[in-house]
């Protein structure tokens, strides 16, 4: 039996002593490795496999550590919403309980060096409610989802559908009165000749049928009262036949709920990474020129860590591992598939309907999904890649 075996004492003693939780400076969130001691850190610090991971790191130091921050925030939030959604609780307890499991983000890879700083950053944002005592800090989990909070959300909300119906209502009255104009009757010598619309003050409308008679029957019929038919009126002045439009800001309000449905999904779509499996990049990184990938297409296999792409090369096969700072998106010919892989639609698969040279954008119709049919008419060429089919 080897020296380190499964069931030798060695080898049990190693799987207690990594049951517990190890001192933060000696894990290495790169490579998700937790050394025991400081000579394991340092050991581990000079390995090939560390020093591959840190020439990525290099590449662009501050998205890696602002991705891990973002990531430990919503881990963090979230427990704190989950265990502690109603209460007061110690900084301390909530971070003891959000670092018994193993695999969290650890706070040595993000922007933050102490727990202090983070809940001060917490108390600074408005995402708890943060005080200093004796005791150490103290944290109130802020529910903006509470039922007041629901209930005004849901208020403004049906106001909005209200302004939006009342809109659309005008619209269809403008319609009608457009398409009973059409169907009114023209004059010709064998009709009777209808006089000009006259308006009165109580705001209906007089049509005085005449009569094509001449001489004394005219006279004679002139003295009695004339036939007249009486039709609502839609308003007393000509603007009246034009749809009002509720207007907030000098927009309609069915254009601004469209516009501001746009920007919400604009802001939590919009992200600092684009990469997606299944679309075809194209490699920009001069320091990969001499092996020949400068300026070739590959199709992105995996994703890591968000940031970094393992990119199978379309000529030879080659599997790369390039951060997305060195890749450049693909743009197919018209009618070719591509995926929005950042912005308000992100994710969804489209059809390139044109492109606009000048201002660096195209157009694209969605395929598929809740937005189907859906033409965006410009949209950046760094929102859209190509899709390998």
């Amino acid at each position: 039996m080897g020296k380190n075996e499964f069931l030798t004492p060695k080898a049990i003693a190693n799987r207690i002593k990594a049951k517990g939780l190890q001192k933060l400076r000696w894990y290495c969130q790169m490579c998700q490795k937790q050394c025991r001691d400081e000579n394991g850190f340092k050991c581990h610090c000079m390995s090939e496999s560390h020093q591959r991971q840190m020439q990525v790191f290099g590449q662009n130091p501050h998205r890696i550590i602002g991705g891990y921050s973002e990531e430990f925030e919503q881990a963090f939030m979230e427990h704190m919403k989950r265990s502690h959604r109603f209460s007061r609780v110690a900084a301390t307890v909530v971070y003891n309980e959000y670092i018994s499991d193993r695999h969290h983000i650890h706070m040595n890879s993000t922007q933050w060096a102490t727990l202090t700083e983070f809940v001060k950053y917490l108390g600074r944002t408005g995402k708890c409610k943060v005080e200093e005592t004796p005791k150490g800090w103290f944290m109130t989990y802020i529910d903006r989802e509470s039922e007041e909070y629901f209930k005004e959300k849901q208020k403004n909300k049906r106001l909005k559908s209200d302004a939006v119906e009342e809109e659309k209502q005008e619209k269809a009255i403008a319609k009608q009165i457009e398409r009973a104009e059409q169907l009114m009757p023209k004059t010709d010598d064998n009709s009777l000749p209808v006089e000009p619309v006259k308006l009165e003050q109580a705001g209906k409308v007089v049509f005085s049928l005449g009569s094509s008679k001449s001489g004394a029957t005219e006279q004679a019929e002139s003295s009695q009262p004339s036939s007249s038919i009486l039709v609502p009126a839609f308003g007393d002045q000509e603007d009246d036949k034009q749809p009002k439009k509720v207007k907030t800001g000098g927009i309609s309000a069915l254009d601004e709920l469209m516009k501001e449905q746009e920007s919400v999904k604009e802001r939590s779509n919009r992200k600092d990474y684009w990469l997606s499996e299944g679309i075809v990049v194209k490699i920009m990184s001069k320091a990969l020129a001499e092996k020949g990938y400068y300026k070739q297409k590959g199709i992105v296999q995996k994703v890591i860590d968000k940031y970094v792409g393992e990119i199978k090369m379309i000529d030879n096969g080659h599997l790369l591992r390039v951060d997305q700072q060195e890749l450049e998106t693909v743009i197919p010919q018209i009618g070719g598939l591509v995926r929005t892989v950042n912005g308000a639609y992100r994710g969804s698969n489209a059809r390139l309907l044109a492109i606009d040279t000048a201002n660096y954008c195209a157009k694209v119709q969605i395929e598929k999904g809740i937005y189907d049919g859906r033409i965006l008419q410009a949209i950046d060429y760094e929102d859209i890649c190509k899709i390998m089919q």
